[in-house]
């Protein structure tokens, strides 16, 4: 990997937040660890120099990589020419932010396996898991404290909004602990695995918008009671007492208290109390 990057004038940038693994044994666990089935068609995310890409296709996966950097998303077809000319049919880059990635760019991926950027970790791991209905479950390395968020429960210290947004699509947790020295540029965080297995959202008469909105509401004021937090979101104190009490919340715990079904339960009386 070092001598492709030197080859290619590769440097890896912190505004991106690019480091590649470089570890062959990393990538051969993290496609172990993703139980991916025969054949899948696996989106990764961020292929930078092409290890994961190279690991998951010698697997027998289609892969589908979309890479921000021009100069990298270029290099990554003859990379996997260079290195497994019989795999490279299977490979489609996508040239594009994943921030900003369209169903119609990316296909139908089944699976997502990725180091992700821990710049924007949580907001595209989102922005994939609303745009893309046909992905069913996926392994992503993280930062290790958006690791934790991430997979953490109602209750815990760590679950915030990022627990709760992605519990709206899918099983989350952590999935195991990942060294800094496979990385170059070694990092200054430790950084971790997490493991999706997507599943419907709890029913309710509220959008996805309107759920979130409650969401972000509730752990705007972490300190405060669920009644307290939810007054800029519905500032009629008495219509949200009745919502409250029409989704069975006692108005005196705190947002960090409810799971991803009381808080599509809140947002669903928001409309129809």
């Amino acid at each position: 990997m070092r001598s492709l990057a030197a080859s290619l004038g590769v440097r890896p940038t912190k505004q991106r937040g690019q480091n590649f693994v470089i570890d062959p044994n990393t990538v051969r666990r993290i496609v172990r660890a993703a139980e991916l089935t025969e054949s899948e068609t696996v989106l990764e995310i961020g292929p930078g120099l092409g290890s994961l890409t190279l690991a998951l296709l010698a697997e027998g996966h289609r892969v589908t990589a979309v890479e921000i950097d021009p100069l990298l998303a270029q290099a990554l077809p003859s990379t996997v020419a260079s290195y497994a000319p019989h795999q490279a049919s299977r490979l489609t880059v996508v040239e594009a932010d994943a921030m900003d990635v369209t169903p119609a760019e990316i296909g139908e991926p089944t699976a997502c396996v990725a180091n992700l950027p821990y710049n924007v970790a949580v907001p595209v791991l989102l922005h994939l898991l609303q745009v893309s209905d046909s992905l069913r479950h996926g392994l992503v390395m993280v930062q290790s404290e958006v690791a934790d968020r991430l997979a953490a429960g109602p209750g815990s210290r760590t679950y915030g909004v990022p627990s709760a947004k992605a519990a709206w699509y899918a099983e989350v947790r952590r999935a195991g602990p990942i060294g800094r020295n496979v990385f170059w540029p070694a990092p200054n965080v430790d950084s971790g695995l997490v493991a999706f297995e997507r599943r419907e959202p709890p029913a309710t008469e509220a959008s996805r918008e309107e759920v979130f909105a409650v969401i972000e509401a509730a752990f705007s004021q972490r300190r405060k009671t669920i009644r307290s937090a939810l007054a800029r979101w519905m500032p009629d104190r008495a219509r949200l007492d009745e919502v409250l009490s029409a989704a069975g919340i006692d108005p005196r715990v705190r947002g960090e208290m409810l799971g991803i079904t009381e808080f599509a339960a809140l947002a669903g009386a928001g409309r129809t109390v």
